[in-house]
């Protein structure tokens, strides 16, 4: 099943119901990364293989770790604050914060409320959202639905996972695919067609024995073969989704930021699609997959690189253990 959420017109406060248009849009990006940083070869001496197969096979060259010692509240924060200070907008404006992640610090407290406590955003609501590694589109559905619906002016959007809390340094299928960072988004108000598209969001139980983390010895367990066809799947599907639910084509589209979970899953949706492999972006050779923080990370990536320009319309899209999946169409920057 697919749900599709749509921008709505709003009622204007005491404007005795007159109807006004309202949307949301991207107003700042940031990044955190831990310092520390694993090489295929360190995997790879410990798995008994060579760094070549590793990148052969998953495009990754490098991923970045946290030290036991540090916090996701830390890094979701920092890529926060970047986000806001991108923005221009301070964190007394803020009416919402949402952290999509798998691997908060504490099962209890979440990890939204110690962000928003930690960047001053006092009358902030706050919570998580898990959806694994389509957790940050989902958060963006939330976020930009509450700013469409008149009940939040400011939003931040944080994806942010610490995998190597869940990943079997001995397991082949996992050991060398995941890294540590977090990544945000401010979501800002705009009296005028929202500029995050319609947010096509999809899930499928039947696939929960695929992907999946049991509380006994707590670390990720995933089928590769049929994970990745799925992912192809699911994300070409929603691809051409959302671009009509955008009412653009697919080629009008300046800019593919899919879920940096294997560059082999990158090559094979783009050729499905046909998709100039220029406007793919592909940042998984230096961060490996970090979950739900794949696609702010390779949106700032993308920016840092003068890949995103204001106007482009920009393709965001993601897959996970659930499974889940999503990809709404976004017109660059904010007026």
């Amino acid at each position: 099943m697919a749900t599709t959420l749509t921008p709505r017109e709003t009622l204007e406060p005491g404007g005795a119901g007159v109807a006004r248009l309202r949307g949301a849009a991207i107003a700042g990006v940031g990044v955190s990364i831990p310092a520390g940083v694993v090489g295929n070869a360190e995997i790879a001496a410990r798995l008994g293989v060579d760094g070549s197969w590793i990148e052969r096979r998953t495009g990754i060259q490098s991923r970045h770790r946290a030290d036991p010692g540090e916090r996701l509240v830390t890094h979701a924060t920092l890529a926060a604050r970047e986000a806001l200070e991108r923005a221009g907008v301070s964190a007394a404006e803020v009416d919402l914060v949402l952290v999509a992640t798998s691997t908060p610090d504490e099962v209890l407290p979440n990890a939204a409320p110690q962000v928003a406590h930690a960047l001053g955003a006092r009358h902030a609501g706050a919570f998580d959202i898990g959806a694994a590694c389509t957790g940050f589109l989902s958060a963006m559905a939330v976020g930009c639905a509450q700013i469409e619906a008149g009940r939040a002016e400011c939003v931040i959007v944080v994806g942010a996972d610490f995998m190597s809390r869940i990943v079997d340094p001995d397991d082949r299928m996992t050991a060398a695919v995941f890294g540590d960072g977090a990544g945000a988004v401010v979501l800002c108000a705009i009296d005028e067609a929202s500029r995050v598209g319609p947010i096509v969001l999809g899930s499928d139980g039947s696939g929960a024995e695929l992907i999946f983390v049991e509380r006994g010895d707590g670390c990720v367990h995933m089928a590769g073969h049929e994970t990745f066809r799925e992912a192809v799947n699911r994300l070409s599907e929603s691809t051409v989704m959302a671009a009509a639910a955008a009412g653009v084509e697919v080629d009008e589209i300046d800019r593919f930021v899919y879920h940096q979970a294997n560059a082999r899953i990158l090559r094979a949706v783009g050729e499905r699609l046909d998709l100039p492999v220029d406007r793919v972006v592909d940042c998984i050779a230096d961060y490996g997959n970090t979950s739900a923080a794949t696609l702010p990370m390779a949106l700032a990536y993308s920016e840092a690189e003068g890949g995103l320009h204001a106007g482009d319309r920009v393709l965001l899209a993601a897959f996970g253990a659930g499974f889940t999946w999503g990809a709404t169409v976004v017109e660059w920057g904010a007026p």
